[in-house]
């Protein structure tokens, strides 16, 4: 079985059949589960923020999100956690 470290790793899929292959033959890493669950890393502690997103971004957005059975806002702050990671290895 192979595991993945990012979401982006898993790919939209045509058909039901072909996401149930997938998900026999992979898995998410434990860590990239861990932070999904526990919202972030630096603690349980968070702000509310007010984002403005372009209504069709969202709604493209809801759908990766539903196609990998993730809240979409869970997912947005992942991305947002993956990509401050990057960044801060970059510098």
């Amino acid at each position: 079985m192979q595991t993945f470290a990012n979401w982006e790793e898993v790919p939209i899929f045509d058909s039901e059949v072909a996401e149930a292959v997938f998900w026999a033959e992979n898995r998410p890493d434990l860590r990239l589960m861990s932070a999904a669950t526990s919202g972030t890393s630096e603690g349980s502690e968070s702000v509310t923020i007010t984002l403005r997103i372009d209504p069709r971004m969202l709604a493209r957005i809801k759908r990766l999100a539903r196609s990998r059975y993730l809240n979409y806002q869970s997912m947005i702050k992942q991305w947002l956690s993956e990509r401050m990671e990057q960044e801060l290895r970059d510098k």
